[in-house]
């Protein structure tokens, strides 16, 4: 039950490590690492923006609601701002619990809400200095309602 946004990169051996450490009651654990994609080169940089405390406020309220819906023994949201060039680290989930099934789901569950409703604002710069504002794909919308 954790939730950071940091311009730090994160380990996520070392993350995961931490959260699990002393819990041999947790038999399943699900990461998910997203990556600033450079998009067949288009980006160079992701600057991604938030405001301090309500983000983390939000995030930890979706975390809360992933421990009320599966029976988890843990779980991290780890995003970072700033700054980013493709290929670096952007986001991680881990989720614990005893079976595979509730930690799948869970980690599914709070991705697609950082994918399409987690206050968060993403603008992508190509090599030439060209910006543009990113924002949820349809198909990210689609998938996401299926938690409704």
């Amino acid at each position: 039950m954790a939730v950071r946004v940091q311009r730090e990169d994160f380990d996520v051996t070392a993350e995961t490590a931490a959260l699990t450490a002393g819990d041999a009651d947790i038999g399943a654990i699900v990461t998910f690492t997203g990556r600033v994609r450079a998009d067949g080169g288009s980006v160079a940089t992701m600057t991604v923006e938030h405001y301090p405390g309500m983000t983390e406020a939000e995030l930890s309220r979706i975390e809360a609601e992933a421990q009320a819906r599966w029976p988890l023994q843990a779980s991290l949201i780890v995003h970072r701002v700033g700054e980013l060039k493709a290929g670096d680290n952007i986001v991680l989930v881990v989720t614990a619990s005893a079976h595979r099934q509730a930690a799948f789901e869970a980690a599914g569950f709070l991705m697609d809400y950082l994918k399409t409703r987690a206050p968060f604002w993403k603008k992508e710069t190509d090599a030439a200095g060209k910006t543009a504002w990113v924002e949820a794909r349809d198909h990210d919308e689609s998938v996401g309602r299926r938690w409704s």
